[in-house]
């Protein structure tokens, strides 16, 4: 299929990432996904599950080839650049984007090529708006009180992730608080229930109402982007409950978005890297993570090897450079 092509039948483009899952072994000893049938339960040794809606999938490459374990600030940055962030950089960066990997962001980010092509781009997370202004991150306007106030020594300690540095590169303006009341804006968790766990005023959602929201949002945008890292966290922690939590709720919120997809709207899940997929270890594996598709005929699809294929696309499909 021709370049053409593809881009006349991609008007959308949207990205779900979720942190931390790999494909492991079918042992519910280890594994909180091995005893759940999940659009994401695919398992070491056996054959890509069929997917609903037309979806097709396959197991890609977190590592690059470098050695070590992959990292959440390199493997984010190669899926928002389309880049081998950790060849680039010379290895695998942990937790928040260092010096050189906000270089390659603010130069590489997809948001910032997206926008310099005519395209436009959103990011359907809100979060707090004393959050966003300590990282210093472009944001919507918020008339709401702050949700609360970070002291000095805590706004320092907070680092912005490299989806919040790509979307900065692109001048965009992140979602508060008053946008996820509003109707506009998801919390990460979907429901809301972590955040309100937390005493942050938002609403519940069940994950259909939340994927009706984020058509909603994503039908403002040419490229749309949602980043969910409970079950990361739960992975780092070795907590099954919070694991089966995450992934239970990601899994229902992936099944509305696939089944309520416009016919122009191309969606592409991927993870960074693995972790949740073994609880007997408290690190990120070198596990092979799945990468979902769901949308129109995409034979180029199939051969995606890394991470970063999934920003290539993005790229690709919405005609950018």
């Amino acid at each position: 299929m021709s370049d053409s092509r593809i881009q006349s039948q991609a008007v959308r483009v949207a990205v779900l990432f979720i942190d931390g899952v790999g494909i492991g072994r079918k042992d519910p000893a280890v594994n909180p996904l091995a005893d759940r049938d999940h659009l994401l339960s695919w398992f070491q040794d056996a054959p890509v599950p069929a997917l609903p809606h037309g979806g097709m999938g396959l197991p890609v490459d977190p590592t690059f080839g470098v050695p070590g374990r992959p990292q959440s600030a390199s493997n984010q940055t190669a899926i928002l650049t389309g880049d081998p962030a950790p060849v680039l950089v010379g290895g695998h960066v942990l937790g928040y984007p260092n010096t050189a990997l906000k270089d390659l962001l603010a130069e590489r980010s997809i948001v910032r090529r997206l926008k310099a092509a005519g395209r436009t781009a959103t990011f359907a997370n809100a979060y707090p708006a004393p959050y966003l202004d300590a990282l210093g991150v472009p944001r919507r306007p918020s008339t709401s009180p702050p949700e609360f106030t970070l002291s000095e020594r805590h706004a320092r300690k907070v680092r912005p992730s490299a989806a919040k540095l790509a979307f900065a590169a692109g001048g965009e303006a992140l979602r508060t608080l008053d946008d996820a009341r509003a109707g506009d804006g998801l919390t990460h968790d979907i429901t809301g229930d972590a955040a309100r766990a937390h005493g942050l005023d938002v609403p519940h959602r069940t994950p259909g109402e939340a994927a009706a929201l984020f058509w909603r949002i994503a039908g403002q945008a040419d490229f749309t982007f949602f980043e969910h890292y409970l079950a990361d966290e739960a992975g780092h922690a070795q907590d099954f409950t919070a694991a089966r939590l995450a992934l239970d709720t990601f899994d229902a919120f992936l099944r509305a978005v696939a089944a309520t997809r416009p016919s122009d709207a191309r969606v592409l899940v991927c993870s960074d890297h693995g972790n949740v997929e073994d609880l007997s270890v408290r690190g990120h594996t070198v596990h092979a993570v799945p990468m979902l598709y769901f949308g129109p005929s995409a034979p180029e699809v199939a051969s995606f090897s890394t991470v970063a294929d999934v920003g290539r696309a993005v790229i690709r499909w919405l005609g950018a450079n």
